[in-house]
């Protein structure tokens, strides 16, 4: 298993502590973010998806980008 797919599994087993460089990290992995006023947005697929850039990024953040990655 690489370092990648090791940061990717311990996101999905623990989504109540995730970092902000984690989370951002992940969502470069599948899409880009593009940057605005209070809220950061992840492109991924051409869904957007709006989070606020505060460390640890909160759980149902997390789940949400994760159900969008899945459905890809």
């Amino acid at each position: 298993m690489s370092k990648a797919e090791k940061r990717e599994q311990k996101i999905r087993q623990n989504t109540k502590n995730v970092s902000l460089d984690d989370f951002e990290w992940l969502i470069c992995k599948y899409g880009s973010i593009k940057m605005g006023g209070n809220h950061a947005v992840a492109v991924i697929n051409g869904r957007l998806y709006p989070y606020p850039r505060k460390n640890p990024v909160q759980q149902p953040y997390v789940i949400g980008l994760l159900k969008i990655i899945d459905r890809q």
